[in-house]
C-alpha cells in the first residue's frame, strides 16, 4: 500500500514515502519506518489523532525499534489509506515530559565500557550523563525502555554470556540504547550504574516511569551515597 504520488514539500516524513503498511492477520497494521527517528514521528502523531478524535478506533498503539504496530483495529484497509495521506510533522517539534534518574555510576561493567570507550572509569559517568535520552519504545518487560541518544560512537554490544540475573534499577548499554532494568532479570546488557527510582509500579498511574516519547535526563551520584 502506498500513499498520494504528489506529496506537498515539507511537514516531514509520510508514510506513503517511506512507510510499509502490512496487514497482520484481521485486525492489525504494521508500519515499517525507513528509521527510528521516522517510527517515533509516527507514533506520536498516531497518539496525537487518537486524543483529538481523528484515529479510527485501534485497541493498542504498540512502537518498536522501527515499526508501529496498530492492533485492535476495525477496518484496516480504511486506515491504511487514511495513514498513507498524512503529512507526519517532525518529532522534535512535540514537547515532552522530561523523566530524571540518580544513578550511581558504579556498575559491574563500568570498567569494560570505559575501556572500549577509551576513557578512565570515572570519566564514563560524565560521558552519559552529559546527553539527553528518549524513550524510543518499551519491551523486553514491563517498564524496560529503549532509550536513544548516546553518540555512535559510544555503542557497545552485548555481553557474550547474559548474566542470569541483573539487579532492578541497573542503567545498562546495549548497542545505540541505553535501558534501565525494571525489576532483577536475567541480561545481556553491559551494566554501568544503578537508581533507586522505580521504573514500574502496576499501584502508580501510569505504572511505567519511562514511556515511548519521554525525554530522560540521568543524574550521576557518588557510589557512597547509597
Amino acid at each position: 500500500m502506498s500513499g498520494p504520488e504528489n506529496a506537498p514539500e515539507g511537514g516531514g516524513p509520510r508514510p506513503g514515502e517511506g512507510v510499509k503498511v502490512l496487514p497482520v492477520g484481521e485486525h492489525a497494521l504494521l508500519l515499517e519506518c525507513a528509521d527510528g527517528e521516522a517510527s517515533a514521528a509516527l507514533h506520536a502523531e498516531l497518539l496525537r489523532r487518537r486524543r483529538a478524535g481523528e484515529l479510527p478506533t485501534v485497541r493498542e498503539v504498540v512502537p518498536a525499534a522501527r515499526t508501529v504496530l496498530l492492533d485492535g483495529v476495525d477496518d484496516p484497509d480504511r486506515l491504511a489509506v487514511l495513514v498513507a495521506g498524512w503529512e507526519i510533522p517532525p518529532l522534535d517539534s512535540r514537547p515532552a515530559p522530561v523523566v530524571e534518574l540518580p544513578v550511581r555510576y558504579d556498575g559491574a561493567d563500568l570498567a569494560e565500557v570505559a575501556e572500549a570507550w577509551g576513557v578512565r572509569p570515572e570519566e564514563v559517568a560524565g560521558i552519559h550523563s552529559a546527553v539527553e535520552y528518549r524513550v524510543a519504545f518499551c519491551g523486553f518487560a514491563p517498564g524496560f525502555g529503549y532509550l536513544t541518544g548516546l553518540p555512535a560512537r559510544y555503542e557497545v554490544p552485548r555481553r557474550a554470556t547474559p548474566r542470569t540475573a541483573v539487579p532492578a534499577g541497573s542503567v545498562a548499554l546495549a548497542g545505540p540504547y541505553t535501558g534501565v532494568y525494571p525489576r532483577s532479570s536475567p541480561g545481556g546488557w553491559q551494566l554501568i550504574g544503578r537508581t533507586d527510582e522505580v521504573l514500574w509500579d502496576p499501584g502508580r498511574e501510569p505504572a511505567a516511569l519511562l514511556a515511548p516519547g519521554t525525554r530522560v535526563r540521568f543524574l550521576p551520584r557518588r557510589a557512597e551515597a547509597g
